[in-house]
């Protein structure tokens, strides 16, 4: 698409940034002759009519809240227009770098500094409040620092606008589940006070290098963020209190944002915030830990799933990352926080599948292969799809695409024609955590034999095309009160996972209600058969 005219007006140049949802392009302004940077709703292409309309009422509510807030430290959007029939944002064109760039370059961000930069942020905060504009999705990726040392805050993509109509569906959680506040988890109404708890986990994934409640999967993340404290930081000096100040489980127990800036002021200049400890609740036991007068953690796990966006459970070493894709059906939020809300995971890089269409017929006998070596095989009725993630795939027609994780080099994408009753995934980890996928898949089962009436019928290693790779199929029992696009009964699902010559860890997975695994068996064969990388 570089060099491409959009809108008869904007001429793309080089992509600067991209995620499940979009792409971000520098381009040029041919007709005010300056640079500018313009999103491209990719998740567009892969959503169907009706989530179309609702994607460009969001995109047109995030031009229209951003157009509200006069700051300095809030990305101007220029315009907002419609092209090849998907919304496009054109914005100011920020040359420079993301926190979570830099986090991920150095490792973390020095104390005063990040306080430096949350002060900017609060005052963008405190400009979109007093316009009426919550951000809801406040994060290292959305804060810019451009070249000249300027901090902006961007992405008010899923901002809620006081007075309009919410454009969200009844139940809906938007945002990074790792900065959702306890209470947007709850279901209840956010608040000025969720932004800054997103704010002080911001920051303290900018000195720790690591966010303070990221689990294994969104679910356990969620979990996290409602019933466990952050390990405490080690690196956070002046700012420590303000963080834990910030990530108050109680909305009304946090700081406003008058108090939290003259905090941050204060840590900025080096010195250790006094009034920031009134706010710090008392803790019983030790971080990470499960004290006394601490809630049970469930143990639930959530299958059919996967970390959306970094480190494992909270007993595990903080140097040792855990970004596990997962298998199996998701269990019901209500299990876990009390919610009785279904949760819709919409994030950059979290998509969500299409409408339902009829599952595809066994692969027909007399399909033929597309080339020699059997690789490319397209049966009867299906096609081939490549995907953006680097990978193509055969599968039945009308089946849906989403993306449900994409952060930290490991991508994983869903296919289904039902909303996931019936499943296809594809995990593409650039940094695997595990030496082996046998050892990933072991480290899996632990959380996934949890599940009701869990059973193991193979985990074995053994080549895939010549890779080293492991194979494992097992079936458990999803509850009647698992999430309301799945359905109750005996499941059965299969993983295959292999490493290339590069490092890089590829695992297919398919799952389906019991009653119909002979189908589901024989398409995940032809699926294995035609599946490329690159």
């Amino acid at each position: 698409m570089q060099g491409q005219l959009v809108s008869g007006r904007y001429r793309l140049a080089d992509a600067i940034g991209s995620g499940g949802m979009g792409r971000v392009w520098r381009a040029h302004d041919e007709v005010l002759h300056r640079a500018v940077a313009i999103k491209e709703l990719t998740a567009a292409l892969y959503v169907s009519e009706s989530d179309l309309d609702r994607l460009l009422v969001r995109t047109r509510a995030e031009a229209r809240a951003a157009a509200r807030i006069n700051h300095s430290a809030v990305v101007t959007v220029h315009d907002v227009l419609e092209h090849d029939g998907r919304p496009w944002i054109v914005m100011e064109l920020v040359e420079g770098y993301s926190l979570a760039d830099a986090v991920k370059e150095s490792g973390r961000v020095e104390p005063t500094e990040a306080a430096r930069i949350g002060l900017w942020v609060l005052r963008a905060l405190r400009a979109a409040h007093s316009a009426g504009v919550l951000h809801r999705d406040v994060k290292p990726g959305n804060v810019l620092i451009s070249e000249d040392g300027r901090v902006l805050l961007t992405d008010f993509g899923i901002a809620q606008i006081e007075g309009d109509t919410t454009i969200t569906r009844t139940g809906e959680v938007v945002g990074s589940v790792d900065y959702l506040a306890p209470e947007r988890i709850r279901g209840h109404d956010p608040g000025a006070s969720s932004d800054l708890w997103a704010l002080g986990a911001t920051l303290y994934t900018a000195v720790e290098g690591r966010s303070p409640f990221r689990r294994t999967s969104p679910l356990g993340t969620m979990q996290a963020v409602v019933d466990e404290e952050p390990t405490e930081p080690q690196h956070a000096g002046p700012l420590g209190p303000v963080i834990a100040a910030l990530l108050h489980k109680d909305p009304a127990g946090r700081p406003d944002a008058v108090a939290a800036e003259q905090m941050l002021a204060e840590a900025a200049e080096g010195r250790r915030p006094d009034t920031a400890q009134a706010y710090v609740p008392t803790r019983h036991g030790s971080y990470g830990h499960q004290g006394p007068h601490e809630q049970p953690r469930t143990g639930v796990t959530r299958p059919h799933q996967a970390a959306v966006t970094q480190v494992g459970p909270s007993a595990a070493p903080p140097k040792r990352r855990r970004r596990l894709r997962t298998a199996a059906l998701v269990v019901a939020l209500a299990a876990v926080i009390g919610a009785g809300a279904a949760v819709a995971l919409q994030q950059f890089g979290t998509g969500s599948p299409g409408d339902p269409a009829s599952v595809s017929s066994t692969p027909s006998a007399s399909a033929t292969p597309s080339d020699e070596g059997g690789q490319g095989v397209v049966p009867a009725g299906w096609e081939r799809r490549n995907d953006p993630v680097g990978f193509s795939i055969s599968l039945p027609k009308g089946w849906k695409r989403s993306v449900s994780i994409d952060q930290d080099g490991l991508r994983q994408v869903d296919y289904s024609p039902d909303k996931g009753k019936h499943l296809v995934r594809v995990a593409v980890d650039t940094a695997p955590d595990f030496r082996t996928s046998y050892e990933h898949m072991s480290n899996l089962e632990q959380r996934v034999s949890r599940l009701q009436d869990y059973k193991q019928l193979s985990l074995k290693e053994e080549l895939f095309r010549d890779q080293p790779g492991a194979r494992w199929e097992y079936t458990w029992n999803a509850l009647a009160k698992d999430a309301p696009h799945y359905f109750p009964g005996p499941y059965r699902a299969i993983d295959v996972g292999y490493m290339d010559s590069n490092g890089t860890e590829y695992a297919i997975y398919a799952a389906s209600p019991g009653d119909d695994w002979a189908t589901t068996r024989k398409q995940f064969d032809w699926i294995l058969r035609g599946f490329q990388e690159g």
